[in-house]
């Protein structure tokens, strides 16, 4: 009569086999460092690319009048656009410390430019409009300090190709 073992307990040769399998795969090399930075950099260039009709959808939104729906829908779009740019920059596995940084601050800059956008369309198409958030409305003439930030950041990196 065969013995079983215990419930809940691997027999060891099959604990065996599965460590035999695991030996034979060795982990995946990193990628070498010209592979991160062009990585990087792609998604940089897509982000900055990006910017130019985000920022002109917040500034739509901060014309004289009414403001229409399609600059709604252009600040929709454009915030899709940077999110899943951002969410691509945050997938990027990077080994090397100053790319993981560069990596950090790009997110916290895109993370800006979609905070823009919603504020923006909150404050074109707020429910209630008073006079301070019509002014704060009419200020807005696009992203910013940080949309050069972005394009710096990215042109720095580049110059590390050349």
């Amino acid at each position: 009569m065969r013995r079983r073992p215990p419930p809940g307990t691997v027999p060891w040769h099959r604990a065996m086999r599965t460590l035999a399998r695991l030996h034979h795969h060795p982990a995946p090399a990193r990628p070498s460092r010209p592979a991160q930075l062009h990585g990087l950099l792609s998604v940089l260039d897509e982000a900055v690319s990006a910017q130019a009709p985000a920022d002109a959808a917040v500034a739509a939104c901060g014309e004289p009048g009414p403001v229409s729906r399609q600059t709604a829908r252009s600040c929709g779009l454009q915030s899709i656009a940077l999110h899943r740019l951002r969410a691509r920059l945050q997938d990027l596995h990077l080994t090397e410390p100053d790319l993981v940084a560069v990596q950090a601050h790009a997110a916290r800059l895109l993370a800006f430019d979609l905070w823009m956008l919603r504020e923006s369309l909150n404050l074109a198409f707020t429910l209630h409009p008073t006079p301070r958030t019509e002014a704060a409305r009419l200020r807005l003439n696009g992203l910013g300090r940080h949309a050069d930030d972005l394009r710096r950041l990215r042109d720095g990196l580049r110059g590390e190709t050349a």
